[in-house]
């Protein structure tokens, strides 16, 4: 199997959950701002790294399977990290949702490709509007996490519970599609 700089900038993402984490679990001035940091470039590989598969028709299984394991690896990460941070129930239940639901939706969607009916679990705009949002909480979440929080910590909490919302109505969606084979 040959890399390619897609896959490459997908690995990296991989390689930046544990550099976050740590950055996390250390106590230091401006640590807030550098795992944000990290978590912003994860962030923009994510992207980087879809468009130049598809602009340089570098498309790959492995990148296929590797892209979305990495996306939800990051969220579960940082998720966990900011309850540890903030354990309050507006930050647990939100953070619980989206785990909750990206386990059950991979699961599904596993066993969706074994009937080889996956297309019908595909991701739909609703799922990237819920990613966009949960990507966004987290980073602004992240980038105020220090004590005490302020204005823009509260707006990634807003952020994290219309995410959560998202989330769950996109569950339903995905469900609803696969509902048909599920009953057989």
């Amino acid at each position: 199997m040959q890399l390619n700089l897609p896959t490459w900038l997908t690995l990296f993402r991989l390689v930046m959950i544990p550099v976050v984490v740590i950055l996390l679990c250390l106590s230091f001035p401006g640590r807030d701002f550098l795992a944000a940091g990290g978590f912003a470039a994860a962030l923009i590989t994510d992207w980087f790294d879809g468009w130049l598969a598809r602009r340089w028709d570098q498309a790959s299984a492995f990148g296929a399977f590797l892209d979305p394991v990495a996306d939800k690896l990051l969220v579960c990460a940082l998720l966990v990290m900011l309850v540890f941070h903030d354990p309050r129930v507006v930050v647990a239940i939100p953070a619980v949702i989206i785990v909750g639901r990206e386990i059950t939706v991979s699961a599904l969607r596993e066993w969706m490709a074994e009937l080889g009916k996956r297309q019908s679990v595909a991701v739909g705009s609703l799922g990237k509007y819920k990613t966009a949002i949960q990507m966004t909480a987290i980073l602004v979440m992240l980038l105020d996490l220090g004590q005490p929080r302020g204005l823009l910590y509260a707006a990634g909490l807003v952020l994290l519970g219309i995410a959560a919302a998202l989330t769950v109505w996109s569950m339903v969606a995905y469900l609803r599609a696969a509902w048909p084979h599920l009953r057989d």
